[in-house]
């Protein structure tokens, strides 16, 4: 009979799970369609084109809502057993509020980890598949940055025409190994710098140990000098902020290619802000489950289930600005940007574990 009523009440709480993400990703789609077709409405695309496009960033956003999506499913479940008196056959059959809670919370913690290793690496591929291919579409390509397997490449305008500029390292506001290439409005290449590095922290470039090429009427005028400024769009600062969205860097990314991220110049910073949050989700899906919990689980009385719906979301809103309270504080340095990461995890585990004491003993 335990055996039973434990598959009856994992399939109810996967099949709410189910339930939800698909309406999350029904009003997605709704929502972020309208903003790619106002993208697209002076381009000449096909229909499907748009409807592709916001197809391939909702998943990515379900698991950006993932622990909300956890918290409403099972406050739902928690609701339905209570109000159907199945909570109470369950106790009659030596299934104490304890022993509930954790079978859901732990599922939902499994949940967390199977999304990392399995969705989040395909999310990953459709959200830079989505950048590329929008990308395409852009009319706004006078400056370009990009990190790739070959290094930093920056596109941008100057006064006489166009500048390319390529780095093989970033490192400490430090570009390394720099390539200038100066192109005029025709893009026909007039000159050459490099130098063996450049102090980016400011938006005036000081380069090192360089070597100028002019090209003049078939002639190359070879220049060699210690130090040269150059005036750019960005600064090492306005670069590496960039790169800050790892919606296109997966879990297993972050941690099969740690040092090789930083060696193409991402912030070490912000890629363990990236590896903690991935590994914060599963613990922040178990709290969110006890939340739920405690919310619904403290009587065995029928209740209005509307009620519950508004306290819902008081706390997914609360919870989700605490979030970004605890992200504007890391990227503030007031904390780091790791324990930025966890601090929501900590606070409301804090709060749950009171909680669950509480309804064990009902």
């Amino acid at each position: 009979m335990n055996k039973v009523l434990f598959k009856y009440l994992l399939a109810g709480y996967f099949k709410r799970i189910l339930i939800t993400v698909l309406i999350v990703f029904c009003f997605g789609l709704i929502f972020n369609l309208f903003e790619e077709i106002e993208f697209f409405k002076n381009l000449n695309v096909p229909v499907f084109v748009p409807l592709m496009l916001t197809s391939l960033y909702i998943p990515s956003m379900i698991i950006r809502l993932l622990p909300f999506i956890i918290f409403v499913s099972s406050l739902w479940h928690f609701l339905q057993l209570r109000n159907t008196k199945e909570l109470l056959t369950m106790k009659v059959f030596g299934y104490s509020n304890f022993k509930i809670f954790f079978i859901l919370a732990t599922s939902s913690f499994l949940i967390g980890w199977l999304v990392l290793f399995v969705f989040n690496p395909v999310t990953s591929k459709m959200i830079k598949y989505y950048e590329q291919t929008k990308s395409q579409y852009s009319r706004d390509i006078d400056h370009l940055v990009s990190i790739n397997k070959n290094g930093l490449w920056i596109k941008e305008n100057i006064k006489n025409g166009y500048r390319i500029i390529s780095a093989d390292k970033t490192r400490n506001e430090i570009l390394e190994n720099i390539t200038i290439f100066n192109l005029d409005k025709n893009y026909n290449l007039v000159g050459k710098i490099h130098s063996d590095s450049a102090d980016a922290s400011k938006k005036e470039w000081v380069l090192s140990n360089v070597k100028i090429n002019e090209f003049r009427g078939g002639i190359v005028k070879q220049t060699l000098i210690d130090k040269k400024i150059i005036v750019s769009q960005y600064d090492y600062q306005k670069i590496s902020s960039l790169f800050r969205n790892f919606d296109t860097m997966s879990f297993l990314d972050v941690v099969l290619d740690y040092k090789d991220l930083q060696s193409k110049g991402y912030s070490k910073r912000y890629l363990d802000q990236n590896l903690n949050s991935f590994l914060s989700i599963p613990f922040f899906l178990f709290i969110m489950t006890a939340l739920a919990s405690i919310l619904t689980m403290n009587t065995l009385k029928k209740s209005n289930n509307f009620t519950y719906i508004i306290v819902g979301l008081i706390v997914c809103v609360a919870i989700y600005f605490f979030k970004d309270l605890s992200l504007a504080l890391g990227q503030t340095n007031r904390i780091s940007l790791s324990l930025a990461a966890w601090v929501p995890v900590f606070a409301v585990g804090l709060f749950s574990s009171i909680g669950i004491l509480q309804i064990n003993e009902k």
